[in-house]
């Protein structure tokens, strides 16, 4: 696509039309009440809660957009000055309320970008979701899928969200003399509280930025603000630390529950104690409760004795991209995150799926300190074009080990942050450079 046409979730760069794939913090830098470039394509979803985000802002520049419904907007080329006509379909992406994929074709091809997506394949909605995609796309191939991947490796696994929530309730259930602490962001994870609302009977407490929020998405007799009306609380996510749990059960017995795709392993910060792993290795697994995808048994984990760390995400793990892809064989495809501590290009694990085959599934292998340098970087399928069939294979070799190093190395980064208390701001889940939105 020719560039100054269109920008999705940039708000920085010059363009005609904007798109917005949801409203969590990582998608929306750049874009703020004063914020006027031009049109804003986005769900009805995101213009309903849009204001609560971005008090002030000129509500004239929204473009609501049915989701599953072609729309067509009209463009002028910044190099010919010519006519440029493109179709956009918006995609529920099964995120958090209001997250679409877009679905972009013109005279540049087909192209589709999911924004952060989660893309379940046993429940009515993916499934409604999946015919909706393939609907839109109408049996034309898609030139280039940019997709989430923020959990695109191997080493994550998560079962369906249903599963994930009843080892939430599972939990909840063994502690019934114990307040209960979820972390949550400020969008997202709302059927994960509502499903504990309608299994418990009760209200969820929610602080006052987040009550707003589930007013105007229409939950406005679940949550509250009083806190004696409830021993179940959702609390921003970077409040949930250790410390602040210790704290909390000098007051009364209460336990944490981390509902998140993302490895957490969290440490007190002045007191030693062998009970609380500072690494995935000192885990220790509570009773099983239900199966994954696969019929395995999944383990919730505790890194704390009060700390429950489930697998709820809302985004897709590294078996369901791979759905996807199969599903879709894009000619090219290219990874939305680029600074994740678990990041690994697509291109290397999908490649053989795509229709150039840009890449080899050559799997990833153990790396030796000794063979680690400092100069080590992750290197782009891009840079390893024009090289001869024996060069090509020790870059890709070479790119495994730096794939492997990147993750150890950010893993610690972040785990280190997490057991200072340092705010996971916005994630969803999601492990940014910054850690603004939600891997969750």
């Amino acid at each position: 696509m020719e560039k100054g046409l269109i920008s999705v979730d940039r708000w920085g760069e010059q363009s005609q039309a904007y798109f917005l794939t949801h409203l969590h913090a990582d998608h929306t830098k750049g874009l703020s009440s004063k914020w006027k470039k031009g049109p804003l394509f986005c769900s009805p979803i995101s213009a309903n809660i849009f204001p609560a985000k971005f008090p002030g802002f000129k509500l004239s520049l929204l473009r609501i957009l049915e989701t599953g419904s072609p729309h067509s907007i009209s463009l002028i080329s910044p190099t010919s000055g010519s006519k440029i006509g493109v179709q956009v379909t918006p995609i529920d992406a099964h995120h958090c309320p209001g997250a679409v994929m877009y679905l972009f074709r013109g005279d540049f091809g087909c192209m589709l970008y999911t924004g952060d997506f989660r893309w379940e394949t046993a429940n009515d909605r993916a499934l409604l979701g999946k015919s909706m995609l393939l609907g839109a796309l109408g049996g034309d191939e898609v030139d280039f899928l940019y997709i989430d991947n923020t959990y695109c490796n191997p080493s994550f696994s998560f079962p369906p969200r249903e599963v994930a929530a009843q080892q939430v309730i599972d939990v909840i259930a063994s502690h019934p003399d114990h307040d209960i602490v979820i972390a949550i962001d400020t969008l997202g994870k709302e059927d994960l509280l509502l499903h504990i609302s309608r299994t418990f009977r009760t209200k969820i407490w929610v602080w006052p930025e987040r009550l707003q929020i589930m007013h105007l998405l229409g939950f406005s007799n679940i949550f509250t603000t009083k806190t004696s009306l409830t021993r179940i609380r959702a609390v921003p996510r970077y409040s949930l630390t250790i410390e602040n749990l210790e704290a909390l059960n000098t007051i009364h017995p209460t336990i944490g529950i981390m509902p998140s795709g993302l490895p957490s392993a969290m440490k007190p910060i002045h007191r030693k104690d062998a009970s609380v792993g500072s690494s995935p290795s000192l885990q220790h697994s509570s009773k099983v409760s239900r199966n994954g995808t696969d019929g395995k048994p999944i383990s919730r984990k505790s890194f704390h004795s009060c700390i429950y760390s489930i697998p709820y995400s809302d985004h897709s793990c590294f078996n369901e991209i791979q759905e996807f892809v199969k599903l879709i064989k894009p000619s090219n495809i290219t990874g939305i995150v680029s600074s994740s501590f678990c990041y690994v290009n697509p291109r290397h694990f999908f490649g053989h799926l795509c229709g150039s085959n840009q890449q080899s599934n050559k799997p990833l292998k153990k790396l030796k300190r000794s063979e680690i340098t400092e100069n080590d970087r992750i290197i782009q399928p891009e840079s390893i074009l024009g090289c001869d069939k024996l060069n090509e294979e020790k870059v890709r070799d070479k790119n495994t080990k730096i794939a492997i190093l990147s993750i150890r190395r950010r893993r610690v980064s972040i785990i280190r942050q997490e057991g200072c208390g340092a705010k996971i701001a916005e994630t969803n889940g999601i492990c940014r450079s910054d850690f603004d939105a939600g891997i969750t």
